[in-house]
């Protein structure tokens, strides 16, 4: 899971740094994201494009398309945008982004640099980093689906049973994971994406908002509440299936003792996982465990013919059933 949405992190982090910065014709590319001549979508005219000439700014927060498309004030507060969005060191993107912060702390694009330090934290297994890089994000701007839906994600992934915050780490999580949810609709877009990329990048939000709140159900064992959150995470990643999904799925199911559905859902996970990786291993496990349990139980009777009761004085001599399988659901990997 973590891979595979490292990989949607990256691409969540590219639409974001088109909208925040996508260039005019007398601004310099944007480096994280396609420039109009390269998406092939048509030349935007002064008045759409995020400019920030101070001889006729543009409102921010302005709405393009019936998506949010985040304005620089100013060509030098878009210039120290694009220089620390150029850099590739998650440690330099954070001072960058503490420095622009500081420097224009009313500027629409502030949450956007702490969405880059973010995804390189991410890139580099730095989870703490990642989520208090999230937590600037969110603080900067709380309705961008981007950040809630990742740093929720990368709380849930990281609490641990031990952990003294547990609780408020989870409930963060939750909090983060339903606020990306309810404001999909405010995921920034630059004008001329294609509608196929912006709904694979709302697919990606949507199945790794609701993934979080899964684990966050499956932590507190409510596992009906897991299953109805990672059905809906299922629903959502339908054009790119995720394995851990469908693993947790099925883990949640398990405990409900809904057998036949877990192992539909644990066939799926052994179909959609890499080849020898330790997801379609957990799900192989997970397949196998479930494939005895059936097995292992009794066929159910039909209504409308009555169970037979032996008479009171007839021992039984029957050996006794044999037992299903003691092992637990593998836990998936985070």
């Amino acid at each position: 899971m973590r891979s595979s949405f490292a990989i949607s992190a990256v691409l969540l982090a590219a639409m974001m740094a088109v909208a925040q910065a996508y260039p005019s014709p007398n601004q310099a590319p944007n480096p994280n994201g396609p420039t109009q001549a390269q998406s092939g979508a048509p030349k935007q005219s002064p008045s759409s494009a995020p400019s920030a000439s101070s001889g006729n700014p543009q409102a921010p927060s302005s709405k393009a398309g019936g998506h949010k498309v985040l304005q620089a004030k100013s060509q030098e507060e878009l210039k120290a945008y694009q220089d620390a969005m150029s850099k590739n060191d998650p440690a330099q993107v954070e001072a960058a982004a503490d420095a622009f912060a500081a420097k224009y702390p009313d500027s629409d694009l502030k949450a956007g640099v702490y969405i880059r330090a973010m995804n390189l934290y991410g890139q580099a297994n730095n989870s703490e980093k990642m989520i208090g890089m999230g937590r600037k994000s969110i603080a900067a701007d709380p309705t961008n689906p981007v950040p809630l839906a990742q740093a929720g994600s990368a709380l849930v992934e990281g609490t641990r049973e031990t952990d003294m915050d547990r609780d408020q780490r989870l409930a963060e999580a939750a909090k983060d994971a339903q606020s990306a949810i309810d404001n999909i609709n405010e995921l920034a877009v630059p004008p001329g994406v294609p509608a196929d990329r912006v709904a694979a990048v709302r697919a990606s939000i949507l199945t790794m908002a609701h993934d979080t709140l899964g684990m966050v159900c499956m932590n507190k064992k409510d596992y009906a509440g897991a299953e109805q959150e990672l059905q809906k995470a299922v629903d959502a990643s339908k054009a790119q299936p995720e394995a851990v999904v469908y693993l947790r799925l099925s883990v949640a199911q398990d405990q409900l003792k809904q057998y036949p559905e877990a192992l539909e859902s644990a066939n799926k996970a052994v179909q959609y996982a890499p080849p020898g990786s330790a997801a379609q291993n957990l799900a192989k496990q997970q397949q196998a465990r479930l494939q005895k349990l059936i097995a292992a139980s009794p066929p159910a009777v039909p209504s409308s013919i009555a169970p037979v009761t032996p008479a009171p004085d007839t021992p039984t001599t029957q050996a006794p059933a044999q037992p299903a399988p003691a092992q637990t659901p593998p836990s998936p990997p985070h």
